[in-house]
C-alpha cells in the first residue's frame, strides 16, 4: 500500500505541478479570470515548482524501508493532503469553491487517507 500510495500520489503531484507551470490559466479555470495579470499567472506557475518537487520526494521514496526519514515524508504528505482535503470540504460546503473541487474533495481525501494508513503501518514496523 505504501509503494502504491507513494507512486500514485507523485503522478497526480507531478500533474498538477506541470499544469500550474505549463497552462495555468486553464489549471485556474473557473477561479482565475481569463484577463489575469501577468503577476497572478507568474504566482500560478511559482507554485507548480514545489508540487515538482514533492512528487520527486514521493516517486524516491517509493522503495524506502522504515526509517525516521520515511516517516517524516508519511506525515509531510498527510499534512499536506488533509490540509488540501480540509480546505476543499470548506469550499465544497460553503459554496465557495469553484464546481471542480467537487471532483478533487475525494481524490485528496482519499489520498490524506492512504497516507495516514500507510503512516500507522510503517510506525508499526519501525
Amino acid at each position: 500500500m505504501l509503494r502504491l500510495t507513494l507512486t500514485l500520489s507523485a503522478i497526480y503531484l507531478a500533474l498538477v505541478g506541470l499544469a500550474l507551470l505549463i497552462v495555468p490559466l486553464r489549471f485556474g479555470i473557473g477561479a482565475v479570470p481569463a484577463d489575469a495579470s501577468p503577476q497572478l499567472v507568474a504566482l500560478l506557475r511559482l507554485l507548480g515548482a514545489p508540487f515538482l518537487g514533492i512528487a520527486i520526494l514521493n516517486w524516491l521514496s517509493r522503495g524506502a524501508r522504515p526509517a525516521p526519514l520515511l516517516n517524516a515524508v508519511l506525515l509531510a504528505n498527510i499534512v499536506g493532503f488533509g490540509t488540501v482535503a480540509a480546505n476543499d470540504i470548506h469550499g465544497v460546503l460553503s459554496g465557495e469553491a469553484r464546481e471542480l473541487a467537487k471532483i478533487f474533495l475525494p481524490i485528496h481525501l482519499l489520498f490524506a487517507l492512504a497516507f495516514v494508513a500507510a503512516a500507522r503501518a510503517n510506525w508499526r514496523r519501525a
